[in-house]
């Protein structure tokens, strides 16, 4: 049995907000040219590699980003 507390492992505290550094921050990671774009492309990519070995590198490199 588990209890469910919903809290930050590491707790934030923002003493003022930065606008700039967020709109950054949200491009890097959800924009067309962020981590998760790259990683699923990575992932699609990997359904047309002819070998094993090549598809196993794109799988990890997909997980990894």
């Amino acid at each position: 049995m588990w209890i469910y507390e919903k809290t930050l492992e590491y707790p934030v505290n923002l003493k003022c907000r930065d606008l700039r550094m967020a709109k950054v921050i949200m491009a890097q990671l959800g924009g067309p040219n962020g981590e998760l774009g790259a990683a699923l492309r990575y992932l699609q990519q990997r359904y047309t590699m002819p070998t094993g070995k090549s598809k196993g590198l794109l799988t990890d490199i997909g997980t990894e980003e």
